[in-house]
């Protein structure tokens, strides 16, 4: 199913697609009802071949799918909807390092093993506990020693890009290129490091 076709669907308003992936934030407002929506959310997926990430906060509870699932995605939003547990959408993002590499399988190798992550492909490595930030890398054709090679890619709900764009940009941010927008925005602080706006959207 494509991200397109996942934000089409009925029942899923909750819920963005980040890049690979689908999360929602559910505002709970404390640890215990948290709790019980986990709880819910336990049995609803008791015999699912795949189970979400949940991220448990005092104020909330961050739900993220691995697939996009919409069967999935509803019933979660069911069961905090009947718990009396708001969905804000706008408290998602992912946050990516990625890494410009003249030769991928060179480099790539050495931050696999400092920091003890699980290769996706031949190109990403992935956080096996879902703490930080997953690190992709981009190929580049020749050395680029004006630039930094290394930024952030910050994968937003589509309809947040253009406040978090203007956010940074009144922060003294600039826009370097909207060329792939709305893929991605590239925007640079003060002195030149670069940082990606990103969204699901043109990716299908």
């Amino acid at each position: 199913m494509t991200a397109g076709q996942f934000h089409a669907a009925d029942g899923v308003d909750d819920w963005r697609v980040l890049y690979h992936v689908v999360s929602a934030h559910f505002r709970t407002g404390s640890f215990a009802k948290g709790v019980a929506f986990i709880g819910e959310i336990d049995r609803i997926v008791a015999t699912a071949d795949r189970r979400p990430r949940v991220d448990l906060r005092d104020a909330g509870v961050t739900v993220t799918l691995t697939t996009r699932d919409v069967t999935l995605a509803r019933q979660i939003s069911a069961a905090a909807a009947e718990l009396g547990i708001p969905a804000d959408p706008t408290a998602v993002q992912l946050v990516n390092v990625t890494i410009d590499a003249l030769v991928i399988a060179d480099v790539l190798p050495f931050w696999r093993a400092l920091l003890g992550y699980t290769p996706i492909g031949d190109d990403y490595l992935s956080d096996p506990l879902g703490r930080g930030p997953g690190f992709g890398f981009q190929a580049m054709d020749v050395p680029r020693p004006q630039r930094n090679r290394i930024h952030l890619d910050v994968a937003v709900p589509h309809e947040q890009a253009e406040a978090r764009i203007a956010a940074a940009l009144a922060a003294g941010g600039r826009l370097v290129s909207d060329a792939y927008a709305p893929r991605w925005w590239v925007l640079a602080d003060p002195e030149g490091n670069e940082a990606c706006v990103a969204t699901w959207m043109g990716r299908e």
